[in-house]
């Protein structure tokens, strides 16, 4: 389908990228009915062309308002700062006319004011920045008339919904919502329907499936032997880049330094990173300065970096829809991609989990290389349980011996 059939302006449609030649499912499904002012549940994998399904329709709106004035008519909430980089950078990018300014953290607040000043008629913003902004009276969401959730399970996984709700009480009841999500939980169901308006359902794939273009491999390892079982598969295949996913902030850097020692071109990034910091070693990987990134679920949604071949998790993800998330960042808008996972037995019930969200069988297999010598947990007690009341005697009667020991060694005067 082209954009065209989609009854988006000629002004939006000259400015879409040269490589976008026809909308993706989510974009032919989504922008009808944003354009029909519908409020909107819209499940879409990572990478199925979220940000253009919701955003090339809020733009229209903006561009074709009536009323000439600077004021924010739209709001995207997003989970991380780098997805409301991203997210901002792709709009502009479509419409130059339509002042579109980013709230997060980690940024001078001070710089956000000024741009405030200019008049934004779209935010994308993070829930925390622009929840102190609201309160502090700095900014006014009156003329809200379209507000959109991106990576809504994200939102509610990272504690974000009761600042959600917080927001909310800035924002006119009447307005168009759009939820948007690639999982939904039960609960985020229930909380999505209190939103919205008579929604309309969508969905581009089955909820909490894995995009067909990735070819997936889990290969069983001892915990020990994992970051070099890392370092022999990229000398192996020579990948142009790699994305490394591991649970830990320290883990993180030390496995960098690990991979830095072993000749590799790689950096950590995560949270504990400053802004500027983690800025530049993202873009310093989205331009293949960098071969590998070792990186937390900061960069598990809505990050976008063409043509990635290769995501690997070093450690599986305790939430099984993190795993769906991770694997998404290869493998988008229609490329081809590979997710590799080092398992070891004591991620056995991770695997599990995932496996039963997804619905799909997840073989391991052996490692060329890397004989597993790690025994499987058995799930039983090392050690017969105690006696409790046998402990609290043992106890006492240490206590008594203690005292009498300490009356020994210190008599009274």
């Amino acid at each position: 389908m082209n954009f065209t059939d989609l009854k988006l302006s000629a002004t939006i449609v000259d400015h879409l990228p040269a490589n976008l030649t026809a909308a993706t499912e989510i974009q032919g499904l989504a922008i009808p009915e944003v354009l029909a002012g519908r409020d909107l549940l819209a499940l879409a994998q990572t990478g199925s062309g979220k940000t253009y399904a919701f955003g090339l329709p809020l733009l229209q709106t903006i561009i074709n308002d009536a009323v000439e004035s600077r004021e924010v008519k739209a709001l995207v909430l997003v989970p991380t700062r780098e997805l409301a980089l991203q997210v901002a950078e792709a709009l502009k990018l479509v419409s130059a006319s339509t002042e579109i300014t980013v709230l997060c953290g980690g940024v001078d607040k001070a710089e956000q004011l000024k741009e405030l000043e200019q008049g934004p008629q779209l935010i994308v913003a993070t829930p925390g920045r622009l929840l102190d902004l609201l309160r502090q009276q700095q900014l006014s969401l009156k003329s809200v008339k379209q507000l959109v959730l991106d990576e809504a399970d994200r939102l509610m996984e990272m504690g974000f919904w009761p600042d959600i709700e917080r927001i909310l009480e800035f924002v006119p009841a009447k307005r168009q919502t759009l939820l948007f999500s690639a999982t939904l939980a039960p609960e985020l169901n229930d909380k999505a329907l209190k939103l919205l308006h008579n929604p309309k359902k969508i969905a581009a794939q089955a909820v909490n499936s894995v995009v067909a273009d990735i070819n997936e491999s889990l290969y069983i390892v001892n915990k020990g032997d994992k970051a070099r079982a890392l370092i022999a598969l990229i000398k192996q295949h020579k990948w142009s880049q790699v994305l490394v996913f591991i649970n830990g902030r320290d883990d993180a850097d030390k496995l960098a330094k690990r991979l830095v020692k072993a000749d590799i071109n790689a950096m950590a990034l995560h949270g504990d990173k400053e802004h500027q910091q983690r800025q530049q070693t993202l873009e310093a990987f989205k331009a293949c300065e960098l071969q590998v990134l070792v990186t937390t679920d900061l960069l598990s949604r809505g990050i976008h970096i063409d043509a990635l071949p290769v995501v690997i998790n070093i450690d599986l993800p305790s939430s099984a829809p993190v795993y769906v998330h991770r694997i998404g960042r290869t493998a988008r808008a229609g490329d081809n991609g590979i997710a590799i996972s080092l398992v070891c037995h004591g991620e056995a019930d991770n695997l599990k989990a995932i496996q039963l969200l997804t619905g799909r069988e997840l073989e391991l297999e052996a490692l060329g290389g890397f004989e597993v010598t790690d025994q499987p947990s058995s799930g039983e007690r090392k050690r017969a349980p105690r006696d409790k009341k046998a402990n609290r005697r043992s106890q006492n009667k240490r206590s008594a011996k203690d005292f009498a020991a300490k009356r020994t060694k210190f008599p009274a005067k």
